[in-house]
């Protein structure tokens, strides 16, 4: 990987002074509000709050991207996977950790997870995909209707295999016990330690993450520094009253606050990466982009999922967090909706119509309502898994064998190259 670059135009520069700009500025009167001590009304709190975290999101993205300059292999792939949803970590983990003194916000923190899980699959990896699709196709670079996924992505997807499996554990005890915490951390470990021996690849920047890794190098190691601690500055300040705001102005609103915590905070945190991963995937870069998509679901299943009910001691209870039979469903339906993604492009091919399957099964559940719905629901992804499952029955055993072979599995033995 190089270590000297050019200084950047001057046009990258004000790109990045434009876009960090922006992002003070959003993330300012979150900062002067907590700083103060200053009381306010708890729907202007989640705005106030909210854009702050969304800023924050941005920057460690911009961030995490250009930082793939000085870190080499896929590490850096799951390194900036795991940076960008650090604000969706702390918004979670605040819930479980408060849930140790006051039951009340045990719901949460299952609620946040499950929300942000099934938003990354359902919607962020159909939308890259449809995009990407026509971004290539624009260019004139891709005929038909498949986006071809790199073959590294098999060692993702034979990790988020054992973890979505391992998950259906969690609904059927009630409970996510600190052993299966311990249980995932080892499993993100071993991923991490696999991907730091991966192959070299050169990062493709674009807009203000190039022109951050443009900088020289000493000037771009400050500029990220200062970065990472900007945004990790504001998500702490603005984290606890985020959280806090959605359950209190969803009272205020009267709309029900569990629904509020699942979908409002995940998209706040999540929609920066999202935005990031659409625009590589116009310009191009759509395999890298759900590539890491990919790896920001590894990470939520194993470190988000396992640091649960570590938290939720720390805070004062018991060492297992507890699930009531609407986080149970819950967490069954994410479950499930895990299994049919991996079963979908277990070929290393995403179509089309698989996109569009994932994502009108995504927005299907929010008509769905109550046990029976959520149920039925999760039968159907079940059930359309194990028909994906048998359609790729072939793929099935390279992909549980990667996650423990030294090397790539030869792409002979499974790819299916037929268009």
């Amino acid at each position: 990987m190089s270590t000297t670059t050019q200084a950047p135009p001057r046009a990258d520069r004000g790109r990045l002074i434009r876009s960090v700009g922006l992002c003070v500025l959003l993330a300012l009167p979150a900062l002067v509000i907590r700083l103060s001590g200053a009381e306010i009304q708890p729907v202007v709190a989640m705005l106030v709050y909210g854009a702050a975290v969304f800023a924050a999101s941005f920057v460690l993205a911009w961030a995490a991207e250009a930082a793939q300059v000085d870190i080499s292999g896929g590490l850096a792939i799951a390194i900036l996977a795991l940076i960008a949803v650090l604000p969706e970590y702390a918004v979670d983990l605040f819930y479980a950790w408060s849930a140790g003194s006051d039951p009340e916000y045990v719901q949460y923190a299952a609620a946040n997870m499950t929300g942000s899980n099934r938003l990354l699959l359902g919607l962020g990896w159909p939308v890259v995909v449809l995009v990407g699709l026509w971004g290539l196709r624009r260019a004139g670079e891709l005929r038909g209707h498949v986006l071809p996924l790199d073959a590294g992505n098999r060692l993702e997807l034979g990790f988020l295999l054992f973890a979505g499996i391992f998950a259906f554990l969690m609904p059927l005890a009630g409970q996510i016990h600190v052993w299966m915490g311990v249980v995932l951390f080892v499993w993100f470990g071993y991923y991490a330690y696999r991907l730091a021996h991966g192959p070299v690849e050169e990062p493709r920047l674009r807009g203000t993450s190039a022109a951050i890794g443009a900088l020289p190098r000493t000037a771009r190691r400050c500029t990220l520094a200062g970065l990472f601690l900007f945004a990790a500055a504001v998500v702490m300040a603005s984290a606890e009253p985020f959280a806090h705001s959605l359950v209190e102005g969803g009272q205020q609103l009267g709309v029900d606050e569990f629904l509020l915590v699942q979908w409002v905070a995940p998209l706040a945190s999540e929609a920066p990466e999202f935005i990031i991963a659409i625009m590589f995937a116009a310009r191009g870069n759509a395999t890298a982009a759900i590539g890491t998509l990919i790896s920001s679901k590894v990470n939520q299943w194993t470190l988000l999922v396992g640091s649960l009910p570590m938290a939720y001691w720390a805070g004062g209870g018991e060492p297992a967090l507890p699930l009531d039979h609407r986080q149970a469903e819950e967490m069954l339906l994410t479950s499930a909706q895990t299994v049919l993604g991996i079963a979908l492009i277990l070929g290393l091919r995403f179509h089309r119509w698989s996109a569009w399957v994932l994502l009108l099964l995504f927005a299907v559940q929010f008509p769905v309502t109550g046990t029976t719905g959520r149920l039925i629901l999760s039968a159907v992804y079940g059930v359309l898994a194990l028909v994906a499952l048998g359609l790729n029955a072939r793929h099935l055993l390279p992909t549980l064998r990667a996650p423990f072979t030294k090397d790539l599995i030869p792409e002979s033995e499974y790819a299916d190259r037929a268009p």
